[in-house]
């Protein structure tokens, strides 16, 4: 089922390649980013996850390096906290540009400096929150020290620090994190963009410039780890300069509607709106669907939609999280079996089967009821794959009875049910 999802993926993007183009180049052109796009992404996952059942928590992770040529995301969860009570959680995404370095020592390291910072009794909200602010610039404190003198790179940092009252978010850069509570969205991180007025003001001050919604015309984010060629600024304070370690912190009070959080770095949200996220990872909270597995069906979901960028996502479930539902897993189940059926009917049409990547389109055309919110048909490229293969396998079957005389072949081709490119 992987493998299909995956060639189902590398047969989608023709068709978004141009339509990303422009994107692309910009990307390509700054030196915050991956140099080059492969010809095919690479859709390889390792969804893990785990649960504190005494407080109610859960959560699943993964993540994938797509269309890009090297893997810069990293992440860490944390589901207890060494010196604090139960309830203690700590989740991060560190998305790297320029390198991994920065993203692989904020996920090894940004959780110990929270953890001195926090202190065996830390004080909530106000206290947590200045402990968030202090760990972050202590961890780019340590990052320079160790860096290599004029080597560029940096990461974006993400953090969800869970204490039994309080949701504490501390990020900089532009990954984001939504909470979805009794249904509905609930709050949604800003991205620290250099033309946010905020942002911008602190920029002008420490004498940057602006250019192409780019800071000195060459970084897409104005907060993040590392990026030391722009903490440079005379007589200011880390906090005060081009880019900024100085996290946005914001402590959410915990409510018993509380249902989900969904961390993810950009290249998640390049596909996906929060509204939508939150919708498609509701639904499939209702099917039953184990956090780890549905973080891995959300990426897939996602490149399917034509995202280029590596992708890591994390979803938190509180005590207040979707259910699984009969109603729900039934209407999955006829959903599904609708699709096997329209795609085996598409392909026995005319004397030679279509292409995997007809059959999507002819799909994507059509009023197809009660297809996943947020995900739409994306969400169910692996069905169509997988009835795809059956059909194709199906057809080889007949086409080898027709060779030693029991059955002859009818519109059918001999080639392995993976070959599907021809």
């Amino acid at each position: 089922m992987a493998a299909l999802a995956r060639l189902l993926e590398r047969l989608l993007w023709p068709a978004r390649k141009q339509e990303r183009v422009e994107e692309a180049e910009e990307r390509r052109s700054s030196p915050d980013g991956p140099q080059s796009l492969l010809d095919a992404p690479r859709c390889a996952q390792r969804p893990h996850g785990g649960a504190a059942a005494s407080w109610g928590l859960s959560f699943g992770a993964s993540a994938v390096q797509g269309w890009r040529a090297h893997m810069e995301d990293a992440h860490c969860a944390w589901l207890e906290l060494p010196g604090l009570g139960p309830g203690w959680a700590f989740f991060a995404i560190l998305d790297g540009h320029g390198g991994t370095r920065a993203a692989l020592f904020g996920a090894r390291h940004l959780p110990g400096y929270v953890l001195e910072a926090l202190g065996p009794a830390p004080g909530e909200p106000e206290g947590v929150c200045e402990a968030l602010r202090r760990a972050f610039l202590s961890a780019d404190a340590r990052l320079r020290a160790l860096w290599p003198r004029g080597e560029p790179g940096g990461s974006t940092a993400l953090a969800l620090l869970v204490s039994p009252h309080f949701l504490y978010l501390a990020h900089c850069g532009d990954s984001r994190a939504v909470l979805s509570r009794a249904g509905a969205v609930a709050f949604i991180t800003e991205d620290h963009r250099p033309l946010h007025p905020r942002e911008r003001d602190r920029i002008h001050d420490a004498g940057g410039t602006i250019s192409r919604r780019r800071l000195e015309g060459s970084l897409a984010v104005s907060r993040a780890l590392g990026d030391f060629a722009y903490k440079e600024a005379p007589g200011r304070p880390p906090e005060l300069q081009l880019v900024s370690a100085e996290p946005e912190v914001t402590a959410l009070a915990r409510r018993a509607e509380d249902e989900f959080m969904l961390l993810a770095s950009d290249g998640v949200w390049d596909a996906m709106s929060g509204s939508a996220l939150a919708g498609l990872v509701a639904s499939r909270l209702c099917l039953g669907l184990a956090p780890q597995l549905l973080c891995a069906q959300l990426l897939d979901t996602c490149l399917c939609k034509g995202s280029l960028d590596n992708m890591t996502c994390i979803l938190v479930c509180f005590p207040g999280a979707p259910r699984p539902c009969e109603e729900a897993i039934r209407k999955e189940l006829v959903l599904d079996a609708a699709l096997g059926r329209r795609v085996a009917e598409l392909c026995a049409f005319g004397q030679e089967p279509p292409s995997l990547n007809t059959v999507f389109r002819t799909l994507a055309s059509e009023d197809i009821p009660d297809l996943p919110p947020g995900g739409g048909l994306h969400c169910k490229a692996t069905v169509i794959a997988d009835a795809y293969s059956q059909f194709r396998q199906a057809s080889g079957e007949r086409w080898v009875m027709g060779q030693n005389g029991a059955e002859k072949p009818t519109g059918t081709h001999s080639s392995s049910a993976l070959d599907l490119e021809a």
